[in-house]
């Protein structure tokens, strides 16, 4: 396994502190204090997407039926991961995560601990191999049933915005009619100040993460059904009763369905 340094701050270390978890070192608390420092709101931002995540997997289960989930870019394992939202309200669900972070592999035992209805998978492997995914990820979905691929704020890693665009196209062009994408991501043009803090994060020499204007993120969508209420801010996507007057933030986010 490649050896994990803990000297440089990492992007999946640095969310998952600000997510509120544990696996992560002084470096990367340091270099997410001197974000936040910068822009507090990515706090806000990191725990919004996570909750649009939790609210999109219960739609996709509990009001489309779907039972088979591709989640590339998984990130570390935090609270409420893909599998145990699904598995929570149909433990027959099947969960395949992709990710080829050697960070992330370490902690992947935490992402397999499936109902022993369901099944979940870890496949090492990046997300610029979308061949390679489908075919692993065959070996435990079904692939001629519908499934939801769930890019959770891996796109904006993609430099090139028509490869990003192509990677998604390419992925769904493995899946079959019924299946959904669920997407969310960075954007422009609702927070100048969170636009400025990551700017500047990605001219420190880290790894970078492009915000897109909201358009670019739509476009991921081309030929799908967009599910109500469409490419929204991701608090202003189906938010709970029980959720504060939400806000908009600068993360947008959508499901779509493959006719």
């Amino acid at each position: 396994m490649t050896e994990i340094d803990t000297s440089v701050p990492h992007s999946a270390r640095i969310w998952n502190y600000w997510l509120g978890g544990k696996d992560n070192y002084p470096v990367d608390e340091a270099a997410g204090d001197a974000y936040t420092a910068v822009f507090p709101g990515i706090v806000t931002i990191a725990r919004s997407s996570r909750a649009f995540l939790g609210r999109s997997i219960r739609y996709l289960v509990a009001e489309s039926g779907v039972r088979q989930f591709l989640d590339v870019g998984t990130g570390l394992p935090t609270v409420d991961n893909t599998h145990e939202v699904a598995q929570r309200l149909a433990p027959e669900s099947k969960i395949v995560y992709v990710d080829n972070d050697p960070l992330v592999l370490a902690h992947a035992r935490a992402l397999l601990t499936s109902t022993s209805e369901g099944v979940t998978a870890y496949e090492d492997l990046s997300l610029y191999e979308p061949e390679k995914i489908l075919e692993a990820a065959s070996r435990t979905l079904d692939l001629s049933r519908p499934t939801a691929l769930i890019l959770s704020g891996i796109l904006g890693h993609v430099a090139d915005y028509d490869q990003a665009r192509d990677l998604v196209r390419a992925l769904l062009a493995g899946l079959p009619s019924g299946s959904y994408l669920c997407v969310n991501d960075g954007s422009r043009g609702t927070d100048p100040d969170y636009e400025n803090a990551q700017d500047g994060y990605n001219e420190t020499g880290a790894v970078p993460y492009f915000l897109r204007p909201v358009d670019r993120i739509e476009a991921f969508f081309e030929g799908l059904e967009l599910v109500e209420p469409g490419i929204v801010s991701v608090p202003l996507w189906r938010p709970e009763p029980s959720d504060e007057a939400p806000r908009p933030i600068g993360q947008h986010g959508g499901v779509g369905r493959k006719p």
